[in-house]
């Protein structure tokens, strides 16, 4: 790259990780705030918080990289023309191919950090993620339920424990399930112990029975078990599933066989499309490069409707990712279709690619007006040439 390209790349990266790192921010504390009942509720201590917030963030990461490229581009051209030194590098024989170069250049950059991101940061951040989860949940009955007192770690769930022994096992439970709308639930049980298989957490209570009650059947109906089961993901909606999402898997997860069968049929119609989103969101920051420069990479004399071309290169790039990310429910519901999710950013591509293209070429006359200035013109010169002439032929005075 020459000076003009290494100026431009270097104001435009540090552009780009200044917006990323204020958006992230703004990202976090929003997660920070949402899951703060971690710390107020459940009785966790600061670092869990933080952790849970920081290994959400490469999910979020990859939905604002192409938001902040496209943000830092089209502030490094606007200032590039407010300041005339596009005026200048064009006057100078540089085009718009010499100013795409550098910023192409980091748009690959972008593009690579993102593939990384959602073949294998992601997966990884929200797996551990889960397990943290998981954990959190474990902790609900061991940390939040205290002997003697009425607890009720999620709204429409109340625990009460008679005492706690030194294993941690759980004696003289009770628990109030009025979640269900209609169903009253009471669960009464000699001890409870919480028991971990792969990624799920269960309470297991032994020796009791369970009371049934319905608004609409004045009789309650009892049943007595021997060992009970609750899954522990069950206590509050907002938590996740146990079973792992789309985006909780890996690529090679993803086309696995026996994944595919494990997992629910809502999760299994959110593979393809997610797997294929991975790939065609890479194509993103081109098409969000593209634009820019179709939109305002053109050098102006004059500051006239800059403000409206800033306004509609934003404007179509956050349509275009707005509809490459609707796309994906049409995907889950028709896998075949899974093609328009690289149509979408290739035809933002191209129909750049050809703006530019075209407003690269010297503009030319009008055909018509140019005939009609030609043939003035040869009025003229024949006008002109009749009177010197006529001139040569007038008689010479004596």
């Amino acid at each position: 790259m020459n000076i003009f390209s290494r100026y431009v790349f270097r104001q435009t990266t540090a552009a780009l990780l200044l917006i990323l790192l204020s958006l992230a921010g703004i990202v976090w504390i929003a997660l920070a705030l949402r899951e703060l009942n971690v710390v107020t509720s459940d009785r966790q201590d600061t670092m869990v918080l933080l952790k849970m917030t920081t290994l959400a963030l490469p999910n979020l990461l990859v939905m604002i990289a192409p938001f902040a490229l496209l943000i830092s581009v089209v502030h490094v051209l606007n200032r590039l023309s407010t300041d005339s030194e596009l005026i200048v590098h064009t006057a100078g024989g540089g085009t718009v191919w010499s100013l795409a170069k550098p910023l192409l250049t980091l748009a690959t950059m972008v593009s690579i950090a993102m593939l990384f991101v959602n073949h294998v940061a992601m997966p990884w951040s929200l797996k551990t993620l889960r397990q943290i989860v998981i954990q959190v949940r474990s902790d609900l009955l061991t940390q939040v339920i205290q002997p003697g007192r009425f607890s009720s770690p999620t709204k429409g769930i109340t625990f009460h424990i008679r005492d706690r022994a030194l294993n941690g096992e759980l004696q003289g439970l009770i628990m109030n399930d009025l979640r269900k709308a209609g169903e009253h639930n009471s669960y009464l049980a000699q001890k409870g112990v919480l028991v971990k298989q792969d990624d799920t957490a269960y309470l297991v209570m032994t020796d009791g029975h369970i009371v049934q009650r319905e608004t609409n059947n004045a009789e309650p109906r009892i049943i007595t078990f021997t060992n009970y089961a609750v899954d522990l993901a069950s206590f509050e909606s907002s938590r996740r599933s146990t079973r792992y999402k789309a985006r909780e898997l890996y690529s090679n997860e993803l086309l696995s066989p026996e994944i595919r069968a494990k997992a629910s049929k809502r999760d299994r119609k959110k593979f393809v499309p997610e797997l294929h989103e991975r790939f065609a969101s890479a194509l993103y920051p081109f098409a969000f490069i593209l634009i820019a420069l179709a939109t305002i990479g053109n050098a102006q004399s004059t500051r006239q409707n800059r403000s409206r071309a800033l306004a509609t290169g934003i404007v179509t790039a956050s349509s275009i990712r707005l509809l490459g990310l609707g796309l994906n429910n049409v995907v889950a519901t028709a896998e075949h279709l899974f093609f328009v999710l690289y149509v979408v950013p290739l035809l933002a591509i191209g129909l750049a690619l050809l703006t530019i293209m075209r407003n690269a070429k010297p503009r030319r006359p009008n055909d018509r007006l140019e005939a009609l200035l030609d043939r003035i013109s040869a009025w003229f010169k024949a006008l002109l040439s009749r009177f010197q002439r006529n001139s040569t032929n007038l008689p010479a005075k004596v």
